[in-house]
């Protein structure tokens, strides 16, 4: 069993971003990346591999120059609607969320905007830039491609990423519905997770290195991970490809992570404006109704209820918020050690064990 201790949230927020400038980040980069960090820790799994557990990761990156902590979002080519953006090797998330920053302006201009970026880095959980839609009254879309960890169907081979879509949109339940997906079946994250657990996977996760499903975490691990829904998430991915780096003139395929040195991830984000078609409130209530419309239908055997996109992690976020941010054990102690390495004197407040199937 995975041992948990949980943190304030305030004092994790702190925490991340003493770190972040301790590293170098300039403020608003601090503000920017370390929000998303903490955002994908109240909202996910810790097998998901997302949040403050990787600031050690970024930190050595940073620290190598295999990333421009303050790189120019650089503006390449525009229109009322559109726009491209050379991200020159920046911090991925900081890139993605000025670029959805600025599709929503756009959008409030045109109805629509959507902005491609290349020449980026790791921009972390879709959600994070998704949901920036709904806090401006529109529906946030955010699609990235990644290193090449899917293999094509028939294939053995990894050739496309989990390429994550994140999709936002605003409702009246108090809080947004919002898919965030990988397209294949599971993550890395997750494998590692079950392997701590010395639990098996399911089959369709992942292939050995000669081509054979397995249940078998370690094994996986050594192979290429399969797509949601078989061929189909194969298709998606591909197609994600060609939304992001293909169009964009940025990696894609094998070339997102090849080089150390320049990632080459590309990223697309779009928001639409609610009110170009309808007033707002108009629109909230079909979205409450359409959701009363899922979570009326009925249950199958072994299910107490149904949610709504988005519905599983905003409640993970509010009894985290409430109750205190789990962190696992080894990472808290890495990340204490990290602060003492860089001379920062913020602390994590303890709150108290957490148990694992609060998650």
């Amino acid at each position: 069993m995975i041992h948990m201790t949980a943190v304030t949230l305030d004092s994790l927020r702190v925490f991340v971003r003493d770190v972040l400038l301790a590293m170098g980040l300039p403020d608003e980069e601090a503000d920017i990346f370390g929000g998303a960090l903490v955002f994908s820790e109240l909202r996910f799994h810790p097998g998901h591999g997302q949040g403050v557990k990787k600031l050690r990761r970024y930190g050595d990156r940073f620290a190598a120059g295999l990333v421009d902590v303050a790189a120019p979002f650089d503006i390449v080519k525009e229109s009322p609607a559109l726009a491209l953006v050379d991200a020159h090797n920046g911090i991925g998330t900081v890139m993605a969320t000025r670029a959805m920053r600025l599709a929503i302006d756009k959008a409030k201009e045109c109805g629509i905007g959507q902005v491609v970026v290349r020449d980026s880095t790791h921009f972390g959980s879709s959600a994070v830039h998704a949901y920036l839609g709904p806090e401006a009254d529109c529906i946030g879309i955010a699609l990235t491609n990644a290193g090449p960890e899917m293999a094509p169907w028939g294939g053995r081979e990894g050739v496309v990423g989990t390429n994550p879509w994140g999709i936002a949109v605003p409702t009246g339940l108090g809080f947004p519905a919002v898919l965030d997906i990988a397209l294949t079946t599971a993550g890395k994250g997750m494998m590692t997770w079950h392997a701590k657990e010395g639990r098996p996977i399911p089959r369709d996760w992942a292939l050995t290195p000669e081509g054979e499903e397995t249940d078998d975490p370690t094994a996986a691990m050594a192979g290429a991970l399969l797509g949601i829904g078989r061929y189909k998430g194969y298709g998606l991915a591909f197609m994600t490809d060609v939304l992001t780096g293909v169009i964009g003139g940025g990696g894609y395929g094998l070339t997102p992570y090849a080089d150390p040195a320049k990632w080459d991830v590309s990223h697309t984000l779009m928001a639409i404006d609610i009110e170009w078609f309808m007033p707002l409130d108009d629109f909230r209530a079909r979205m409450d109704h359409f959701a009363e419309m899922c979570k009326t239908r009925a249950l199958r055997p072994g299910f107490d209820e149904i949610l709504i996109p988005g519905e599983q992690e905003a409640r993970r976020a509010a009894r985290k918020t409430a109750e205190g941010v789990p962190l696992e054990d080894p990472v808290l102690v890495d990340l204490r050690a990290l602060a003492s390495e860089l001379g920062v004197g913020a602390e994590l407040v303890e709150v108290g064990p957490w148990e694992p199937d609060a998650l």
